[in-house]
């Protein structure tokens, strides 16, 4: 029997609301290890008024909505798990304005990174939000994502100044604004980014942007062992280095690259390092860098072209699919926790070892700069038994976190995957952000289960 907010989407939207099972099936998965979940209908929405006019009439009948923007979430954060609307905003794809003196900008939803950054070039500016995937601006900001550029530029949280959003119910509100700094009451701004969809839809969102710097450089090098790597980061970090990336790769993940590839590196742990700044700076810190490594036994291989730069980063960005090419055929749960610098050496080493023990095939990279890292461990899913010995992982990946003053998510959200792990991190807050869901969607129609559950 057809649900009456169809009969009232239709009505308004015409053949606008498909219900075709291509659609809902292309809406209903993302790139996540978690079951498809699709949505009831698939609406392609032009405006911020279509998305209002959309949720008021799902809102009135309990409806449930989605928002969906290219679908690369990894946690489940688009599956229908209650069925519903899914909204996909992909069309809302315009750059609004570009102010280079004040260096910010204002974007619909659907922006890509990548279409804003070559809109950018011109003008000298770019958003440093540098993540594997294509993605769009406001499923970054609602999933608070972040990249490799962390540990100089920051997060969503730090690029994110003002937004758009549609409420439950249909209102539009404008939060934040262009100011560099406000004390103007709540950072309405900072709860919508992280809420995955949960408390509104973001529509359209005001960017901090950086500058390009005049001068980048590269360079791998090849330790004998993690924990050399994970020193050496350390001290280029309190030696305050220019670091524009600083990622880690263990040899499984190496060998990985190489196969995917064609390459030839060493097979062993791996800094990938780049560094922005002034020509006189990048090269002085470059030379400190080399020494810092060589300390620990590192092998340089310097990248001395902008070609090499450019294949050297390439080789970071294929590293998932590189991974999940060890095992073709075989899903892949990405581990996202975050830790302090310092504790990276030990949890590395602990769960490296679990994962010898069970047998699964699991390798690391990571932005070790902001002590974020990833194991991609692949299971046959018609494997019943590895999947439950990489569910135990994963939780005890986490519960190691946590331990050592973490996060069970330092990027890719919480989804469906983590919400296990939200009452040991949060405490009674989570009870706080169930109080905030109620009180702003209290028909529980945005994102069903995720999160928490009501």
């Amino acid at each position: 029997m057809t649900h009456p907010a169809l009969d009232a989407l239709r009505s308004r939207f015409g053949d606008r609301i498909d219900t075709g099972a291509t659609q809902r099936a292309q809406h209903g998965a993302g790139d996540s290890w978690h079951p498809a979940a699709p949505p009831d209908a698939v609406l392609f929405a032009d405006t911020t008024q279509e998305v209002s006019e959309a949720l008021a009439i799902c809102n009135a009948r309990g409806f449930p909505v989605i928002a969906f923007g290219h679908g690369s979430s990894l946690e489940g954060q688009i599956q229908a798990v209650r069925g519903g609307l899914c909204i996909d905003l992909s069309r809302m794809n315009r750059i609004l304005r570009v102010s280079a003196g004040d260096m910010d900008c204002t974007v619909e939803c659907g922006v890509t990174r990548q279409q804003l950054n070559a809109d950018l070039r011109d003008t000298g500016l770019f958003l440093p939000v540098d993540i594997g995937a294509h993605a769009t601006m406001g499923g970054l900001a609602s999933t608070r994502a972040s990249g490799t550029m962390t540990v100089r530029h920051g997060t969503m949280r730090d690029r994110v100044i003002g937004l758009t959003v549609v409420l439950p119910d249909g209102e539009i509100i404008e939060t934040g604004g262009r100011a560099r700094k406000s004390s103007a009451g709540y950072d309405l701004t900072g709860l919508f980014v992280g809420a995955e969809g949960t408390l509104g839809i973001i529509t359209e969102l005001t960017l901090r942007l950086s500058g390009i710097p005049e001068m980048a450089k590269a360079g791998l090098y090849s330790f004998p062992d993690i924990a050399g790597a994970t020193e050496t980061v350390i001290e280029a970090l309190q030696c305050g280095l220019c670091l524009n990336r600083i990622e880690l790769l263990d040899a499984l993940q190496m060998r990985a690259i190489n196969a995917w590839n064609g390459t030839a590196h060493p097979e062993t742990a791996t800094l990938m390092v780049d560094l922005a700044g002034s020509a006189a700076q990048v090269a002085g810190d470059l030379d400190t860098f080399g020494d810092l490594a060589a300390a620990h036994g590192a092998d340089a291989v310097p990248c001395a072209t902008a070609e090499d730069y450019t294949a050297l980063w390439a080789l970071r960005h294929s590293a998932l699919h590189a991974a999940r090419g060890l095992r073709p055929g075989c899903k892949s749960l990405s581990t996202d926790v975050c830790v302090p610098v310092t504790e990276l050496p030990a949890i590395i080493a602990a769960i490296q070892a679990e994962i010898a023990a069970e047998g699964v095939v699991a390798p690391l990279h990571g932005h070790v700069g902001d002590g974020n890292f990833h194991l991609v461990m692949l299971f046959d899913p018609d494997d019943a038994d590895e999947q439950d010995r990489v569910r135990r992982l994963n939780h005890r990946l986490v519960d190691m976190a946590l331990a050592h003053g973490g996060t069970a998510t330092g990027e890719h959200g919480v989804g469906l995957g983590k919400k296990v792990f939200m009452e040991a991190q949060h405490g009674p807050a989570l009870g706080l952000m169930r109080r905030l869901k109620r009180a702003v969607d209290p028909g529980n129609i945005l994102n069903p289960g995720k999160i928490f559950d009501l």
